[in-house]
C-alpha cells in the first residue's frame, strides 16, 4: 500500500522542510495513506500558506517543473507549483481557497487541522481526516468524501 518511492521522497521533503520554518502538511492520497486509509498514492500533495509555497519552490529549486504561481479554477484557487523528485510528482498548494455558493472562502488555516503521523522515525504533518472529508464535500468530490466518511465510521471517529 505505502509505496517506498513515496516515502523516500517524503523523507527528502521532511528533512529539508524541518530545518526551515515552513508551515506545511501532506494532503490528498498520501495524507490519507499516512492515516491508514487503504489508498494507493499517485503523487504527493503539500498544502502550505502563500509564503510557504514560494519557500518550498526555492528550497527544492532543482526539482521545479512548474514554477509556483497563482492559479484559479472553477472551485479552487491557490499558489500552485509542481516538483518532480525521483520521478514522483509533488504538488505545492499555498493559501488554498475553495469557492462555495459563488463565494471564495478565506484561505485554509492549516494549523487548525494539522495532525502528526509517526512513520519511519519522521513526524509527518497531515490534515485531519474529518476536515478532509468536509473539504471534499464542499468541492463536490462525493466519491472521495464517501470513502473518507466510511473509513472514519469504521474507526468509530464519526
Amino acid at each position: 500500500m505505502m509505496l517506498n518511492a513515496h516515502l523516500k521522497v517524503l523523507r527528502k521533503l521532511y528533512e529539508r522542510l524541518k530545518e526551515n520554518n515552513v508551515n506545511w502538511v501532506v494532503t490528498g492520497s498520501l495524507g490519507f495513506a499516512l492515516h491508514g486509509v487503504p489508498v494507493e498514492p499517485h503523487d504527493i500533495d503539500i498544502q502550505t500558506d502563500k509564503e510557504g509555497a514560494y519557500e518550498i519552490e526555492h528550497l527544492f529549486s532543482e526539482f521545479v517543473v512548474e514554477p509556483v504561481g497563482f492559479r484559479e479554477s472553477r472551485r479552487i484557487r491557490s499558489h500552485f507549483g509542481v516538483l518532480i523528485i525521483d520521478g514522483i510528482k509533488v504538488e505545492i498548494m499555498g493559501d488554498i481557497q475553495k469557492k462555495v455558493n459563488d463565494e471564495w472562502e478565506p484561505p485554509v488555516d492549516i494549523n487548525k487541522h494539522k495532525r502528526f503521523v509517526q512513520i519511519e522515525g519522521m513526524e509527518i504533518p497531515v490534515l485531519d481526516l474529518e476536515y478532509e472529508y468536509q473539504a471534499y464535500l464542499k468541492l463536490g468530490r462525493v466519491e472521495k468524501a464517501k470513502m473518507l466518511e466510511e473509513f472514519l465510521e469504521e474507526r468509530g471517529k464519526r
